[in-house]
């Protein structure tokens, strides 16, 4: 065959030996990823809608999908941008409404962020052992686990803002135009991934005024690519104001989320958590500690006495600062510390780590599959202080547990008014969620702490039957506490929920069946009450 010699486009397809050395194209790679993923979630597809999927995401794709609404009619509106809903009610109108078809469209959204985790590991350091490893330890890695079969936002804005940093990091061959497309996409499926983009601008703006002329002007041009995804995101505020009177949806989820967040020692505090969900939080730790033993060693040199390819500083800088801006921004955006909103930086820290492994060890696969055994662990071991059970599989436990405590109900007291708290409530109340085909009427109250539930033993008329269950998970009392009970309570909402027993005993009710799941408990209760009739003649 001639050098010159044309090579059909099939042939290459069908023939990839033509170009020995060459990386696998990403159409092969997406398909591998999916199918692992698919497996290794294959117990989790049929489980029905839980915590803020419940509470928000379903209910909203729900109504987009009935009524073609972008502004969710059966569940109060907080502005969140229509992404997600759209995506899944294009799925459930292909596929049907099932939990098994929206676990699996966002099956497919979260293979999509790791294949661009595989793209952003090749673009920073070139090597595919590396981005094999980034790729392997990011789905494994617990809270990317549990995020990628459930329907929140966070995973379709890490999806997009992983695409865009592959256009917006390397320093050679940077597309700030592609990235400002990802990060408009991402902004549409959560508000808050606009955090990276800013956070990138700042970076290059800055960084423009240590040069003179037309580089500082091209530098800034470059720069002002990062924020156009405020403009569709401003569309869509601009939307949500016509149709609704609220700018950033109702008042009570803007003082929750922003507003009541701006105290400095509560700022100080949850950037502290912050700092530990990016670096500990579920065996985290392992591979950053690792990464920093690593530090002290010299980089590994061939024969020829050159080191192993470097993720160039000027694409680390950018990453230490984006961290650095998201650990910020959410310890002040978001009443609740959840991890899901730093998703699209944990790929981030573990390429980091991965590369550096690469460059300094020689057996430096032994420390990645050390981190991968770490992560799998942490997947079904929980941590000895409060977490969020979507951080790890303890949310299907937890699932599987109201499933449980749901059908002693429907069983034995079929057409009982429950006193519950949500999200039972929406469980209950809401056949779409997967929990009940008929529904129930509810008696709510915020949680089973004792305010609660002497509040509820002052109108005992209001319910039958009692759905109790542990609305926060409380490790083991341990010789030393690694959280401040009093700070946790004051600013992060912690909480002390009453046993099933003492609720009973509180409200005169039996307690008719309990079951322990691990952290968590659920029981249901029954009120035998006589109530007084009177027959008031009418006067005359």
């Amino acid at each position: 065959m001639g050098t010159h010699e044309k090579i059909s486009p099939l042939r290459r397809i069908l023939n990839l030996r033509l170009e020995p050395g060459a990386p696998l194209p990403l159409w092969m790679i997406f398909p591998v990823i999916f199918v692992v993923l698919y497996v290794s979630h294959w117990s989790l597809l049929r489980l029905p809608y839980y915590w803020d999927e419940a509470g928000y995401y379903i209910p909203a794709a729900w109504d987009f999908f009935r009524t073609g609404s972008l502004i969710p009619i059966t569940t109060m509106t907080n502005a969140h941008p229509p992404l997600p809903s759209v995506y899944l009610a294009l799925w459930w109108k292909i596929c049907g409404f099932h939990p098994e078809v929206t676990r699996e469209a966002v099956l497919m959204v979260a293979s999509f962020g790791l294949l661009g985790v595989w793209r952003l590991a090749m673009r920073l350091n070139g090597s595919a052992l590396v981005a094999f490893w980034t790729v392997v330890l990011t789905g494994i890695y617990p809270i990317w686990f549990a995020q990628s079969t459930l329907a929140h936002a966070d995973i379709f804005a890490a999806a997009a803002t992983i695409w865009a940093l592959v256009y917006a990091l390397p320093s050679e061959g940077r597309k700030p135009w592609a990235a400002a497309i990802w990060f408009s996409v991402a902004a549409l499926a959560k508000e808050t991934s606009i955090v990276t983009p800013l956070a990138l601008f700042a970076f290059e703006f800055i960084a423009a005024f240590s040069e003179q002329g037309a580089a500082r002007r091209k530098r800034i041009g470059k720069a002002e690519w990062y924020i156009v995804c405020l403009f569709p995101l401003g569309a869509w505020y601009g939307y949500h104001r016509l149709k609704t009177g609220f700018l950033f949806g109702n008042p009570e989820f803007l003082r929750y989320n922003a507003t009541s967040t701006l105290e400095p020692l509560r700022i100080l505090a949850a950037f502290g958590h912050r700092i530990l969900h990016l670096t500990a939080h579920m065996n985290m730790f392992v591979p950053v500690l690792c990464m920093a033993a690593a530090m002290v060693l010299d980089p590994i040199k061939n024969k020829d006495g050159e080191t192993r390819v470097r993720i160039s500083f000027p694409a680390q800088n950018r990453i230490y600062f984006i961290l650095l801006a998201n650990a910020l921004a959410f310890s002040v955006l978001g009443g609740a510390l959840l991890t899901r909103y730093l998703l699209p930086m944990y790929p981030l820290v573990l390429l980091i780590a991965v590369s550096t492994f690469h460059r300094r060890v020689r057996y430096w696969q032994l420390l990645s599959a050390f981190s991968a055994a770490a992560f799998i662990v942490a997947l079904f071991v929980n941590p000895p202080y409060g977490f969020a059970p979507e951080d790890n599989l303890t949310y299907a436990h937890v699932i599987r547990l109201h499933q449980a405590a749901i059908h002693q109900l429907v069983v034995r007291y079929p057409g009982s008014t429950v006193l519950t708290a949500w999200p039972m409530s929406d469980e209950l109340t809401r056949p779409e969620l997967g929990y009940v085909k008929t529904p129930f009427d509810v008696d709510r109250i915020e949680d089973f702490t004792l305010a609660q539930i002497n509040k509820a033993a002052d109108d005992p008329g209001g319910y039958s039957t009692a759905l109790v269950f542990s609305t926060k998970e409380e490790p083991p009392s341990l010789p030393f506490h690694l959280n401040n009970s009093s700070m946790e309570e004051q600013y992060f909402g912690l909480h002390h929920d009453l046993s099933p027993e003492t609720i009973a005993q509180r409200l005169h009710g039996e307690l008719v069946w309990k079951r322990t799941d691990e952290l968590d408990w659920a029981g249901l209760l029954r009120f035998h009450r006589a109530f007084e009739a009177r027959l008031e003649l009418p006067r005359n």
